[in-house]
């Protein structure tokens, strides 16, 4: 392999740009090649950042040899499709959350990874904030005992993106649940050691969007051809007897500025939440609470962290730090959580 891997940028006019920094400070990464459907976007891009290599079509951007790592930044439908071709191709791959809207999709990409031998990634930028990183160091090292319960949420007040590639199905693959629930899910089941999902039960609700004149500070009157949901909570249940309750919307009346992302967790040695990342504890000795606030790890960007931290594993032989399997069981619980609701009772996830 070259010293310094060759990254080549699918979807460079959204969220690809927060990916940039990460692939231009790393010292073993480069961007060598970008894609986007739309020719000026992908002219500004090329332009901004000085790279040459310019492709409309991705599929020709993945056949490039000199290219080592496809990022993915596209619309959630597109994932399977672009992963399996750039893992086809030897290429290792980063992809934007959620790795794919199914789980047959993720399982698809697995076997093409396991085909090729080359790493893939997923793109849970959560993970590499610092008060996350801080908070998993002391939950690894046994603080919190056996995690038993969580409660999670991400919740949006009047924050419905009104783009086609998030309110309409065919594009997205879901709503709140596929675009904001996956971070708030991965966090928790990642802190919590990834338990296997076992059952859940789920709702889902658009009764906000579809009345009249429903609004979004992000870009106004929300089209009434959305046709995902705006709201969903689910309680799941895994194979270790621990449980979860998660909540995810983009349009409830609930009091933030915008939005409120929290989690709890509940062991037998202690609680602790985030983001406030406070340990909380009791002495049985003495009767007394106990209540630890933690100091957040290293700083940094987390979405420019991810990017590096990829680079860094691939470049010294380390695993990907975010393994497929892990989003294949967030995405085993949403989409048990949709079969729920439309069946109006629990399902089996096995």
């Amino acid at each position: 392999m070259a010293d310094t891997l060759k990254v080549g940028v699918i979807g460079v006019g959204g969220i690809a740009g927060t990916h940039f920094p990460g692939w231009q400070e790393s010292k073993h990464s480069e961007i060598a090649g970008l894609a986007d459907v739309n020719p000026q976007v992908l002219q500004r891009v090329g332009d901004r950042l000085g790279v040459a290599r310019r492709y409309e079509d991705a599929q020709e951007l993945i056949a490039d040899p000199d290219i080592d790592i496809i990022d993915i930044c596209t619309p959630n439908m597109s994932h399977t499709p672009l992963a399996v071709a750039a893992l086809n191709a030897g290429k290792h791959v980063l992809c934007e959350k959620p790795l794919a809207p199914t789980p047959a999709d993720i399982r698809e990409i697995i076997a093409a990874r396991d085909r090729s031998g080359k790493e893939l990634m997923v793109a849970q930028h959560f993970r590499f904030e610092g008060r996350s990183q801080a908070l998993k160091a002391e939950i690894d090292a046994g603080v919190l005992g056996d995690v038993y319960h969580a409660r999670c949420w991400m919740l949006r007040r009047a924050l419905c993106p009104v783009g086609t590639g998030f309110i309409h199905k065919k594009n997205s693959g879901g709503g709140p649940c596929i675009d904001i629930g996956v971070h708030i899910l991965d966090l928790t089941l990642w802190m919590m050691g990834e338990p296997k999902p076992v059952t859940v039960s789920g709702v889902t609700q658009d009764r906000l969007a579809h009345q009249p004149g429903a609004w979004s500070v992000w870009g106004g009157a929300i089209p009434q051809t959305m046709d995902v949901e705006e709201f969903a909570s689910a309680f799941v249940r895994f194979e270790n007897g621990a449980t979860l309750i998660l909540e995810v919307s983009w349009l409830l009346h609930h009091k933030t500025n915008g939005e409120d992302m929290q989690m709890w967790l509940y062991g037998d040695k202690g609680g602790a939440h985030w983001p406030d990342n406070e340990i909380v504890q009791a002495s049985n000795a003495t009767q007394q609470h106990v209540n630890l606030a933690l100091q957040r790890a290293a700083g940094g960007e987390a979405h420019a962290k991810e990017c590096m931290a990829f680079a860094e594993a691939l470049a010294t032989g380390r695993p990907s730090p975010v393994p497929a399997e892990d989003s294949l069981n967030v995405i085993t619980i949403l989409d048990g959580l949709y079969r729920s609701a439309a069946g109006g009772r629990e399902v089996s996830l096995a």
